[in-house]
């Protein structure tokens, strides 16, 4: 088998099973019953794909860790957290985390 015969199978195999695994939600959800413990687990599923996300954007520059303090990526994030602790608006999270982001960038002179 060719390669891309092999890569074409596996892309259709794997977008068989995404489907196949979501539908079974959705066909079968009034009638599956999860138990309380996993659905207290699945709640911390939207944080953790949140996290897995945006932690290479705050922690990484250049394809390396980059935890000082001329990080204005690390200095908004942690800006934006203060912010979501104590307000709990993401709008004004996102708001102030965008603004801190500029002016970090500004007064350490340079765009990422």
């Amino acid at each position: 088998m060719n390669s891309e015969l092999g890569l074409n199978l596996t892309l259709l195999a794997c977008g068989l099973l995404t489907f196949l695994t979501r539908f079974s939600f959705i066909a079968g959800g009034r009638r599956l019953a999860l138990g309380p413990r996993l659905q207290a687990l699945l709640r911390y599923v939207p944080p953790a794909v949140l996290a897995a996300l945006i932690a290479p954007e705050v922690f990484m520059r250049d394809a390396a860790l980059d935890l000082s303090p001329g990080n204005p990526r690390l200095i908004a994030a942690a800006v934006a957290a203060v912010v979501a602790l104590r307000t709990r608006s993401v709008t004004l999270t996102i708001g102030v985390g965008l603004v801190t982001l500029w002016v970090a960038q500004g007064l350490l002179g340079g765009a990422l």
